[in-house]
């Protein structure tokens, strides 16, 4: 009888996560965006933050 309970409580307790996914999953998918594109933010300005070797051509003169 405890298997079977125990069995019960892993499925009800899945059941409940998969029901709390789709109710949040407009504010999972926001989330996700907003990670996504402070991510990419933050890449573009490393990229634009790293000197070229063409910037100091004239200081070798």
């Amino acid at each position: 009888m405890k298997t079977v309970m125990k069995v019960l409580a892993a499925v009800l307790a899945t059941a409940a996560a998969i029901c709390a996914v789709i109710v949040f999953w407009e504010n999972i998918t926001q989330g996700v965006g907003a990670v996504t594109n402070k991510v990419r933010s933050r890449r573009q300005y490393a990229e634009g933050c790293v000197p070229d070797d063409e910037d100091y051509t004239d200081w070798d003169e």
